[in-house]
Formats: C-alpha cells, sequence, structure tokens
C-alpha cells in the first residue's frame, strides 16, 4: 500500500463519563441486537489475525500464495496502524497524560511502516525474502506484547469510552480498506453511523 492513499482524519476529544460505556452498549445494543466490540477487543482481533497469516506464511511453500499473504499481512498492519495513530493513541494518550507509552508505539510503528515499505511489491522468491518476513514477524509480536501488557490495561483503567472509540476505529476502516484493496470491516456498523449522522444534519 502506498503512503499517499492514507487520508488525514480528524481527531476527537474522547469521552470521560464513567457511564458511557454501559450507556452506549446499551443504544448499541437495542439497534443491532448484539453486544459492540469495544476498542481494545477490535484492536486485539486484528493482532490475531496477522499473527495468523504471519504463522500461514510460515508454513507455505507457493510463492504466489507467499505474495498473496505478504500483501494482506502489508495492508492490515496499515490499516491498524492508521487507526491507532489517529484515533486510539490520541485518546490514550490525553487519558493517561502520558509521555512515554505512546510516543514509543509511534516510534515502533514507524519502524514497522520501514519493514512493510521492504517488502511490498517484490516477488517472494528467495532466502531474503523470507528473513524479512522473519523479522517483521518478530517486531510486530514484540510490539504486540507491549501493547497487550501495557498499554491496553491501562487504557482500560482510564474512564475513556472504549465503545465509542470503537465504532469510529470501525468506521474509519472502513474508509481505509476498500482505498487498500481489503473488504469493509463492519458494513452495519458503518451504514448506521452514516445514518444517524444525516439525520443530524
Amino acid at each position: 500500500m502506498a503512503t499517499s492513499n492514507r487520508a488525514n482524519a480528524a481527531k476527537k476529544t474522547p469521552q470521560t463519563n464513567t457511564s458511557a460505556n454501559s450507556r452506549a452498549q446499551a443504544k448499541h445494543s437495542n439497534k443491532t441486537g448484539s453486544k459492540p466490540k469495544d476498542a481494545i477487543a477490535i484492536l486485539r482481533a486484528d493482532h490475531s489475525l496477522v499473527s495468523g497469516l504471519f504463522a500461514e506464511y510460515e508454513k507455505t511453500r507457493s510463492v504466489s500464495k507467499k505474495k498473496t499473504l505478504v500483501s494482506k499481512i502489508c495492508t492490515e498492519l496499515s490499516v491498524h496502524a492508521q487507526v491507532e495513530e489517529e484515533i486510539f493513541y490520541p485518546a490514550v494518550k490525553a487519558a493517561l497524560r502520558d509521555k512515554e507509552l505512546v510516543p514509543e508505539a509511534t516510534v515502533e510503528h514507524a519502524t514497522l511502516k520501514d519493514l512493510i515499505s521492504q517488502v511490498e511489491g517484490i516477488e517472494p522468491d528467495g532466502e531474503m525474502f523470507d528473513a524479512k518476513i522473519k523479522v517483521m514477524a518478530e517486531y510486530v509480536k514484540h510490539h504486540v506484547k507491549e501493547e497487550q501488557n501495557e498499554m491496553f490495561p491501562k487504557a482500560k483503567s482510564t474512564k475513556l469510552d472504549m465503545v465509542d472509540l470503537g465504532e469510529r476505529i470501525l468506521a474509519r476502516k472502513d474508509e481505509l480498506k476498500p482505498e487498500m484493496g481489503l473488504p469493509k470491516e463492519n458494513p452495519k456498523v458503518s451504514g448506521s453511523m452514516k445514518e444517524g449522522a444525516a439525520l443530524t444534519t
């Protein structure tokens, strides 16, 4: 995915009402009949998806399948990094008043983007390519461990409305994924949000 395809999203101020999560869940459940995913659940699901793709890459010997997997890995990581940087990280940084955790994660994203640029569009037909994917997988594993063991627990301890953040993340992913050749994350959520916005204009 080319960096030029990424649009800049306006940052929104996170809600900090202690009962916001429960109210948002109840409202959303009444509309869809199912409990909505919060931001952390969505990001964890992304981590699991990419981990599975790396595992699949390691097992396959087909060059064409490797190419497909690398393309999907790079796209999923790019979308995931962008929604974190645009929506999740700013909200967490403001809520925690953290001066290290989020900046460090952002720097790690920059390194990851560099690794992505090294493998995008290249034929996966040699040992060096496989080595680069292995390095990328290990780097992602390290980044995921830090997020899930440090950032996510601290974020959950705040008054951030994780359901609201989750809906914003899904909506943003639905904007980004078609640009990068992937299907929308959650058409129903995206559609309902757009309808709601139309009614208020």
